[in-house]
């Protein structure tokens, strides 16, 4: 074939034919090659000789045997029917065919394995996996449905690979749900061949459109001894949905994970629940394990929440003096001359402070008390900046500035303890104990102050601490004793702070309550030896079977071996020497490793420090605006937002990815 000259001076036209793909166009002197990439061979590549000639070479090339070359080449005749011709979009006209980036061959060392070879340029293009691998990316990124339908991504795709047909909004749907059935399946065998039990989050989400949602996730200690947590169902709760509703919900969820057998706690947001809502659903599950009572179900609120309760009580209290900061804040920030008078007046009142003045976010509640903590560093020089500056109306009185200091004292402390609190995205439920008791301690004492404002303050945060405190302090202290660091002295060192000379008996309760929950393990423990347990649980079963007779001879022979010189596992445990302390500690390795020498005990222990003393993610605990379902999402039908937040968290959590979940909320702010 006659190779012709292209003059110099024309524009070279664009190689917009798919097979250049696969061939690198080359000028040598006044000639044009086009060299195949997979052989080496060298053709014409003269836009006079066309593509037919290029396209034959592809059919007949051995080093592509195995890619599907008629579907490549036919891809632009299916195109021509599409609604929207991604071939006449461009983000850059002046762009040249010869920047494109060509395929490449991939080398691997001598040394490698034949099965660690990856040919990429031979593979040959599969449309439903890659369908599949979209639906799971935007499953996995919190990507909106919607994206495979912009014209952006389309264009990307279409270059990246033209053989990939773009689907519907609902085909991508569908393939998500499908996703999310094969997930659910790997996290139902995971959590029925559990051996401990399982603890139960309820949580509340809402929507920018007012809708709210239900979650639930399971939360346990596995094989390995590692803090796990498991979205189990996303619901949407209807416009006809009341708080009476919710035992029915939660029971039926249970049933349909085949986990209500397993059950040791339930927790839920805050202390406003009914309590006759968590005792419907506590007998509900008790029916079907009569050897454990309700009792033996734990009933906790979360910790998080309560802080974010008092702290909005004080936040309320202080409004007027907030607003009043907040606005000589913005004064002073109008303008720069304003600024700089400021700065003049605060070096003459001596205050040499390297943080400068900022307003807060009011969603925030941490950076409000960053605010208050900077402006009473500069407490001097608002009272004289008003003696320079007429206009300047927002001073605050002698009086309201004590109030601001003895506030900003009393949020230092709850933003200390939430970080704690926020620091691991899984805390174990041992750290909880001693900074619920400062906060208890603390309450205490601001209640007594002689200031008639901050004591009524104090007396309405007391009011919802008491509440919480009375649901929840002996599963706080059931964590604590199971911390080997600190065993029963911690709560009687708390106590006799908290209750004075009635601590004896409050700590007589947490005693009680630890050795009556030791010895329904003791007894279940039993029934899993006798083989009259749930496999792998230490739960009786009360499936079908042959009946035995003797159980009740079980409990006897429990009770009535208590007084003999044997040592339980608790016993022993309580009166060792407790572990030093020491910053890199860690609780589950501790029990992990001492297994074998408190059998019982430690399954208990495996239950109690998996349970859930907060439900609030890392990233919502200084937000006062709760967990927030995001547009892409809330606008979904119920059964597809479930799939995908449900699976997001699956996905996220097998590869390790521990992202926060789709919801509006900026990060903390974190203090120095």
């Amino acid at each position: 074939m006659e190779i012709s000259n292209d003059s110099g001076t024309k524009k070279p036209k664009r190689l917009t034919s798919v097979v250049w793909n696969h061939f690198e166009r080359i000028r040598k002197a006044d000639i044009c090659y086009a060299v195949c990439v997979h052989c080496n061979k060298r053709l014409s590549g003269s836009s006079n000789s066309g593509t037919t000639h290029l396209r034959n070479h592809l059919m007949r090339c051995l080093k592509r045997s195995n890619f599907d070359v008629s579907q490549l080449l036919t891809v632009k005749r299916r195109k021509k029917d599409n609604t929207v011709s991604l071939a006449n979009i461009s983000f850059d006209e002046g762009q040249r065919k010869e920047e494109y980036i060509k395929p490449t061959l991939v080398k691997f060392e001598q040394e490698h394995k034949k099965d660690e070879i990856i040919n990429f340029v031979s593979s040959k293009f599969d449309q439903e996996r890659s369908q599949h691998d979209l639906a799971r990316m935007i499953i996995l990124h919190g990507y909106p449905v919607t994206l495979v339908e912009e014209v952006g991504f389309k264009v990307f795709v279409k270059n990246l690979q033209p053989l990939f047909e773009f689907l519907p909004n609902s085909a991508v749907e569908i393939s998500c749900i499908e996703i999310y059935r094969r997930e659910k399946v790997k996290v139902y065998e995971v959590i029925n061949k559990l051996c401990g039990r399982i603890n139960l989050s309820i949580e509340m989400w809402s929507s920018t459109e007012n809708a709210s949602y239900l979650c639930l996730s399971a939360h346990y200690i596995d094989e390995k001894w590692t803090l796990q947590k498991k979205i189990l169902n996303f619901l949407t709760l209807d416009s006809s949905y009341t708080e009476d509703l919710l035992p029915e919900v939660i029971v039926k969820c249970l049933d349909e994970w085949d986990i209500d057998c397993k059950l040791f706690a339930l927790t839920l947001d805050d202390c406003s629940v009914d309590d006759d809502i968590t005792l419907r659903i506590k007998e509900r599950v008790s029916e079907k394990r009569p050897f454990l009572s309700t009792r033996q179900i734990l009933d906790v609120r979360s910790a998080a929440h309560l802080i974010i309760s008092i702290v909005q009580d004080a936040m309320d209290a202080l409004h007027e003096v907030i607003q009043k900061i907040r606005e000589s804040i913005r004064y002073i920030k109008s303008s720069q001359e304003v600024q700089g008078k400021f700065n003049e007046i605060s070096q003459r009142a001596g205050i040499n402070s390297q943080k400068a003045l900022f307003l807060d976010n009011p969603l925030h509640w941490n950076s409000t008390y960053i605010m208050l903590e900077t402006a009473l560093e500069y407490r001097s020089a608002f009272s004289l900046f008003q003696e320079h500056n007429p206009t300047y109306s927002s001073t605050l009185s002698d009086e309201e500035w004590e109030w601001a200091n003895s506030v900003t004292g009393y949020l230092k402390l709850l933003v200390e303890i939430m970080n704690i609190f926020s620091a691991d995205r899984f805390p174990t439920a041992n750290i909880f104990f001693p900074e619920i008791c400062d906060i208890h301690i603390q309450l205490i004492d601001w209640s007594r102050s002689s200031d008639n404002f901050l004591s009524l303050m104090a007396l309405k945060m007391k009011a919802k601490f008491d509440k919480y405190w009375s649901k929840c302090s002996l599963a706080l202290a059931l964590a604590a004793v199971l911390d080997p660091r600190f065993k029963m002295k911690l709560v009687e060192y708390y106590y006799s702070l908290i209750y004075g000379s009635t601590a004896l008996e409050r700590i007589k309760e947490v005693s009680d309550g630890i050795k009556e929950l030791f010895n329904a393990y003791s007894i279940c423990s039993t029934m899993v030896d006798q083989g009259s347990a749930l496999p792998g649980s230490s739960l009786p079963s009360t499936s079908c079977g042959a009946r035995d007779r003797l159980k009740g001879f079980d409990r006897f022979l429990h009770e009535t071996s208590q007084g003999q010189s044997v040592t339980s596992d608790l016993d022993k445990y309580l009166e060792e020497p407790i572990f030093p302390r020491n910053s890199d500690f860690n609780i589950l390795n501790w029990w992990k490793v001492h297994m074998p020498r408190y059998p019982i005990l430690s399954m208990m222990a495996r239950d109690v420090l998996g349970t859930p003393m907060s439900t609030l993610a890392p990233e919502l605990a200084f937000s006062t605006g709760g967990r927030v379902l995001d547009s892409s999402r809330s606008s979904l039908n119920p059964d597809t937002r479930e799939a995908l937040v449900c699976t997001q968290a699956w996905l996220r959590n097998e590869s390790g990815d521990l992202n926060p979940s789709p919801i509006h909320s900026a990060p903390p702010l974190l203090l120095e």
